[in-house]
């Protein structure tokens, strides 16, 4: 069933252990594909420390959450429509100021933002990479969560150290996972499945669920450095198509009957329960 539903759009983050695994780089062409594929999509930038999504893409917004939040600019000031077709909301300079907001200043964003709702099907938030507060700040207030790893020992350990904190602290069950940089399917297959086998052994009730991998391709790098989705740039090429076989499964989630994927409570739990 193709995942559709205007009254709870799907909110989901992609995350990592450990940074350069190619996460914000899965972020814009996920982005870019599943509108390709029909969906309305906006992307959070929610990286505080490296927030580059806006140089993926050759731009320089003028404005982020700060300054819809402190500075009476509105949402259409703060939201950043690009040429292919997908908004990005950039945040990386306001979210340490949301977690010493009011009440009042908080249910006045919640309201600012809530048309976000009915104008968006799917909500893609590129949190940072790690185990910091900020990381687990936007991770617990998602629908679902995508982990990217690549098959190196270290993304291994972090990624499993990032499952280890949601699940033992914050009662984190299930999580999607994306290989990025893999030789070939069977590494891909490899990583996710010592990646599962250790958190069978040691963290009880965790559930992992691969929804596709991505080769190593050099049409990446040429496309970082035309600022260019390489989705849009190389259509056809193998880590383009491994991207839509991920928008693919996305859009067969089931449909979830929890009220929590609709960005309206995704804001109520970012913003109250943190």
């Amino acid at each position: 069933m193709t995942y559709m539903n205007e009254q709870n759009p799907l909110v989901l983050s992609i995350t990592s252990g450990k940074g350069g695994v190619g996460k914000t780089n899965l972020s814009v062409n996920l982005a870019y594909t599943l509108q390709k594929m029909g969906k309305r999509v906006l992307l959070m930038d929610a990286d505080l420390g490296l927030a580059n999504v806006d140089i993926l893409l050759g731009l320089a917004p003028q404005y982020n959450l700060f300054h819809l939040i402190f500075e009476e600019k509105s949402l259409n000031d703060v939201l950043v429509k690009t040429e292919y077709g997908f908004r990005i909301l950039p945040a990386s300079s306001g979210v340490p100021e949301m977690l010493k907001l009011t009440t009042g200043q908080k249910l006045e964003l919640i309201e600012a933002l809530e048309p976000l709702g009915l104008e968006t099907d799917i909500l893609i938030v590129d949190t940072g990479a790690g185990i910091g507060d900020n990381v687990m700040y936007f991770n617990l207030a998602v629908q679902e969560r995508v982990l990217v790893l690549t098959p190196e020992p270290t993304a291994l350990t972090d990624a499993y150290a990032t499952i280890k904190v949601l699940h033992n602290k914050h009662g984190v069950h299930k999580f999607k996972i994306v290989v990025n940089l893999a030789a070939n399917p069977k590494q891909a297959k490899q990583t996710y499945e010592r990646l599962a086998a250790a958190c069978d052994k040691f963290l009880d009730g965790v559930s992992l669920d691969l929804i596709g991998s991505l080769p190593q391709d050099p049409v990446v790098r040429q496309a970082v450095t035309r600022q260019t989705p390489f989705c849009s740039l190389f259509p056809s090429s193998a880590v383009a198509l491994g991207v839509q076989k991920v928008a693919e499964n996305i859009l067969n989630w089931p449909q979830s009957a929890k009220t929590d994927g609709n960005i309206k409570f995704f804001w109520k739990k970012l913003l109250f329960n943190n």
